[in-house]
């Protein structure tokens, strides 16, 4: 059996013919046609390296499908985002099924690509894991110009040349798209529950700290397999209260909505239930400290430069909202969280940093929040029950009292609008958009339509 695995291997074959040294898997999404996973091309070579320089070996134990939902949003590709996640999860148990491996490195970043391999991850917790990002793109223009254009292109205003040249400019180059959306919420989780190094979630690809951190991934995974002295099955990292944290994060940074359907599948892998009143809970318990677009006007990079993930874990653990006993991949407790990765004369250090906050518009204090609460709240009513993301609202639009206007598709809302019917204040409802109906696809093709309402001063 380990002779068909080994077949291929090249140089490694001797090694792992002799069956003594960690065998490290790499579980990749890479494609090069989106920006956030086009970096991970060269990372395979980068990681069979390191491993090599312990003595190890490192193989692509498989890959998994990466699709980007700023790409299908709008269109019938949507509809396979949701399910995707579960495709990557069953992928990536399937590149674990080979039972070769002592450890394994994760490679992704995107919205529905984490969860998925956590859930796999988790499922084969006995295996030693590490998640490894890619970090996001330099700072393009800035989202409210983009927006702006967006609005006019919607309105007719300007043709699609000028919103084209305008999207561009926004997603110019390799790495994640910089507001704060379910990939940068992603990478922010990793970090709150252990799984990446420490301070590595926000470091532009293509630079000698990313290499560096990289180069440490595969070590470190090689340092915790069952071959040596610092065994660290991934059960033992996803525990309730590493859960707990991943929760408290979402919530002090006004993450992503989506991780609310996320966060539930992830634990449930891991033998935990989460609920919605789990979320509405650490919500109402946990204050708003950052503000990154779509809740303000700064990128991930503004946040990471003003003290970004650092910062706000050594708040947080001060003030006593996390659990600072948690087992992570780089060993016990979450402090080793709050100091930041840099390079020197003597390579890849972590070093102490002064806490504070260099940008009070983007981070602050649990003494001085944006908000007392978190950024996601429950809502229940007559219909049912939802979560909203609260910190990206404007407070004069908490409560809206309206005509609803009932539609069975997105393209039925936009026709509406093209046509003037849009007049006055108005609950808009499309229906057929749930998990049960077409895969729950985000309907941010209406965003531009909707804002153009809210600026006429309708609510």
């Amino acid at each position: 059996n380990q002779a068909h695995a080994y077949a291929g291997a090249g140089a490694d074959q001797d090694v792992l013919a002799d069956g003594r040294a960690p065998n490290i898997a790499i579980v990749s999404a890479y494609n090069d046609m989106l920006s956030a996973h086009a970096p991970y091309k060269d990372y395979p070579d980068r990681i069979k390296a390191a491993a090599r320089a312990m003595g190890a070996t490192a193989q692509v134990a498989g890959g998994v499908p990466a699709m980007c939902d700023g790409v299908t949003q709008g269109f019938t590709g949507m509809e396979m985002s949701l399910f995707s996640r579960d495709v990557i999860a069953l992928a990536s148990g399937v590149a674990l099924s080979h039972n070769c491996y002592d450890a394994a490195l994760y490679l992704g970043i995107c919205d529905k690509i984490v969860p998925g391999l956590v859930m796999a991850a988790a499922t084969f917790g006995h295996v030693p894991g590490i998640f490894v990002p890619a970090g996001p793109m330099t700072t393009g223009i800035g989202n409210e110009e983009k927006a702006v254009v967006r609005k006019k292109f919607a309105a007719g205003e300007v043709d699609r040349r000028a919103l084209m040249d305008s999207e561009m400019k926004a997603y110019h180059g390799p790495g994640t798209c910089t507001f704060y959306g379910t990939a940068n919420t992603n990478q922010m989780l990793m970090e709150f529950m252990g799984l990446h190094l420490p301070g590595a979630s926000f470091v532009n690809p293509g630079t000698p700290l990313r290499d560096a951190l990289t180069d440490e991934a595969a070590r470190r995974a090689v340092a915790i397999t069952g071959l040596g002295n610092e065994y660290t099955p991934l059960a033992q990292v996803l525990d309730e209260k590493t859960f707990v944290n991943g929760l408290v994060g979402l919530m002090a940074t006004g993450g992503s909505t989506n991780l609310v359907l996320h966060l539930p599948a992830m634990a449930r892998a891991a033998g935990i239930e989460l609920t919605l009143e789990d979320f509405a809970d650490i919500s109402k318990a946990v204050p708003l400290m950052a503000r990154v677009y779509p809740n303000g006007l700064a990128d991930v990079n503004h946040f990471h430069a003003a003290g970004g993930l650092g910062y706000m874990i050594g708040e947080l653990l001060d003030g006593g909202y996390l659990h600072d006993d948690t087992t992570t991949v780089v060993g016990k407790g979450l402090a080793a969280y709050t100091r930041e990765p840099k390079i020197g004369p003597d390579g890849l250090t972590w070093a102490e940093e002064p806490r504070e906050s260099l940008n009070d518009k983007i981070l602050r204090p649990p003494s001085d929040p944006f908000q007392a609460t978190g950024g996601l709240v429950q809502l229940r009513g007559n219909l049912g029950a939802a979560v909203i993301k609260v910190s990206a609202v404007a407070p004069e639009r908490h409560v809206i009292e309206a005509p609803v206007r009932v539609f069975a598709t997105q393209e039925a809302v936009k026709a509406a609008f093209k046509a003037g019917e849009f007049t006055a204040d108005v609950v808009v409802v499309v229906r057929f958009q749930g998990p049960r109906a077409n895969g729950m696809p985000e309907l941010h093709a209406l965003t531009p339509t909707l804002s153009v309402l809210q600026d006429r001063g309708h609510k």
